[in-house]
């Protein structure tokens, strides 16, 4: 949602110790309760922090991953040790011959 700031709400969040992309935080996550007004409730927060620690889950069980892409399709996948993931991000790894249909 794109929006600007008034002369007032720059002052307030100054006051108030809001930085810009704090309203950003309250309005994406937060909850409608009119059209012109945003609650980030206790609920909203626990949801969303909830999510996140999945995705840190998920990021930590996928750490050294590789998809292998042709096109608009997913052809492999797997995971890479050390010395193979150094080799392949310095050009050098083995890839496997992809051929079109």
């Amino acid at each position: 949602m794109k929006y600007s700031l008034t002369r007032h709400a720059q002052k307030r969040m100054q006051q108030r110790g809001f930085q810009e992309h704090d309203t950003d935080l309250v309005i994406k996550f937060g909850k409608p309760i009119r059209r012109d007004l945003y609650l980030l409730r206790g609920k909203d927060v626990d949801r969303e922090i909830q999510q996140r620690k999945h995705q840190i889950q998920t990021l930590e069980r996928l750490r050294g991953s590789a998809v292998i892409l042709a096109e608009d399709s997913v052809v492999t996948c797997y995971h890479v040790d050390g010395q193979a993931g150094r080799k392949a991000l310095r050009g050098r790894g083995k890839r496997p011959k992809l051929t079109r249909k």
